[in-house]
């Protein structure tokens, strides 16, 4: 006797296009992250429904355009929607082209890693393709790892670093938050970012490190680099103990800085490295590690070694793929690596221009291209002096506060989107895509100088005023 399966009460396309902010709201706390929801309806992000995205915008439920100086925490490179990746990924759906290709070599996957081994320099031309950063440098990782070799199992990274959730990548990640109380791997040592000494010591002192791992540029610590000197020495001392450097680039990669890779700017190349996030031109999962083709061979060149870190079942998928190879070209057909040079020394300038305006609110302007930390005083240096004493106490309760109070009116009265980060919380994030204008950087510039002009004071009612509404 046979049983027929009965369809159970499934949302269709379109009746997840017409969920109404109410009906989104229960959902997502019913079966995403009701935690999240909890900030998202303090920054009043919630309030939002994006309909449409196009270019630097987002439009809401009600046309209301938003000005995206967020990016996806540097996944949107090209912007919203590009027409030419558009275009790429529907004329390989109207082919009917292949996505899965594993028991078959892939022209989209070997194309897409050729690419990557033209774009990048010395002999960085080995990739490993996946869908996420914490992918990628789980990739990274182990290939540096197996190619160092069992009597060199050590792994440095750095304070208040980040290179995923995934477990392995995350016992390199430098967050009690994240780290939660997941048991890690036990062979990594900390070092402060930055700090050559530390690592030199490091390096003498345990005969047994492999392998350092850093992100050229820290996003999560709040947009914060090191001087080409400190890479360069970096490079000297990996190469004189023997230890293979991973560069982490998943966030500062592919053109945000102004350069491909960040690492550029200093002139040196690590033995590895990783990209994701902007890779997929804004419209895919993409994430690929790419090594030096010794190290690779080192780790897996053989036919009894070559599947330990074989082809993942979506790593390669053809889509993803020609949408990666498309945005690349558009990357450079369209100049945007040296736009975002451009725009982001542009930007910084204005942002120091109004440091200088509020300098009681304003503590740092940093970055390098459009990857810029813009980080406030502590909250009791922006309050009369008065007050200063009494609030400085609680300073460290009170840290990300007036990045959220900012963030919040900005969205609200202005219209605009930024980001924020994980470890200082003082400091907001600004990622814009690199299609940006100079009067994106106006508009931007203006409404943060307008916000700022109000006072803190005000900034503080105004933003308890909409907790109300």
């Amino acid at each position: 006797m046979s049983v027929r399966t009965t369809k159970p009460s499934l949302l269709g396309v379109e009746d997840a296009k017409a969920l109404g902010i109410e009906q989104m709201t229960t959902l997502f706390r019913d079966h995403l992250n009701p935690g999240q929801l909890h900030f998202m309806k303090l920054l009043g992000f919630n309030r939002i429904k994006v309909e449409t995205a196009e270019g630097m915008y987002y439009t809401d439920q009600n046309g209301r355009k938003i000005l995206d100086f967020f990016g996806g925490f540097g996944s949107l490179a090209l912007g919203h929607n590009h027409p030419r990746v558009l275009e790429a990924r529907k004329r390989f759906q109207d082919e009917k082209r292949h996505e899965i290709a594993i028991a078959f070599m892939s022209q989209y996957a070997a194309a897409l890693a050729k690419n990557l081994a033209e774009i990048s320099p010395g002999s960085l031309d080995m990739v490993f393709l996946g869908s996420s950063g914490s992918e990628a440098m789980e990739a990274a990782v182990k290939v540096a790892e197996r190619a160092a070799g069992p009597g060199r199992h050590k792994v440095v990274y750095a304070e208040n670093s980040f290179h995923g959730k995934t477990k392995g990548v995350l016992s390199l990640t430098d967050s009690p938050l994240y780290r939660g109380q997941f048991r890690l791997v036990e062979n990594t040592i900390r070092v402060p970012f930055g700090d050559i000494d530390s690592i030199t010591n490091a390096f003498e002192a345990d005969p047994q490190i492999g392998v350092i791992v850093l992100e050229t540029v820290q996003g999560g610590g709040g947009i914060v680099g090191a001087e080409p000197a400190f890479w360069q020495e970096l490079r000297r001392l990996c190469d004189k103990h023997g230890v293979l450097w991973v560069a982490d680039e998943v966030q500062c990669g592919v053109g945000r800085t102004g350069r491909f890779y960040a690492f550029e700017h200093a002139g040196v190349v690590p033995d590895v490295t990783a990209l994701a996030k902007s890779l997929g031109a804004g419209k895919t999962a993409m994430g690929a590690m790419i090594a030096r083709r010794d190290v690779y061979m080192k780790a897996y060149g053989k036919p009894g070694t070559a599947l330990i870190h074989g082809p993942a079942t979506f790593g390669g998928i053809g889509e993803a793929c020609i949408t990666a190879i498309e945005g690349l070209n558009v990357l450079y057909d369209e100049g945007l690596i040296d736009n975002s040079a451009e725009q982001g020394a542009y930007l910084l300038s204005e942002l120091q221009r109004l440091q200088g305006k509020y300098p009681k609110i304003i503590k740092d302007v940093r970055g390098q291209g459009l990857m810029v930390g813009l980080e406030f005083q502590d909250f009791s240096q922006t309050l009369p002096v008065v007050l200063r004493p009494v609030v400085s106490v609680l300073d460290e309760k009170l840290k990300g506060s007036l990045s959220g109070f900012v963030g919040a009116l900005l969205l609200r009265d202005y219209d605009v989107l930024v980001a924020f980060t994980e470890y200082n919380r003082n400091v907001i994030r600004l990622e814009p895509p690199l299609i940006c204008g100079k009067e994106h950087i106006d508009t931007f510039v203006s409404a943060l100088d307008s916000l700022l002009g109000r006072g803190i004071i005000a900034i503080v009612r105004d933003f308890v005023a909409s907790q109300v509404k």
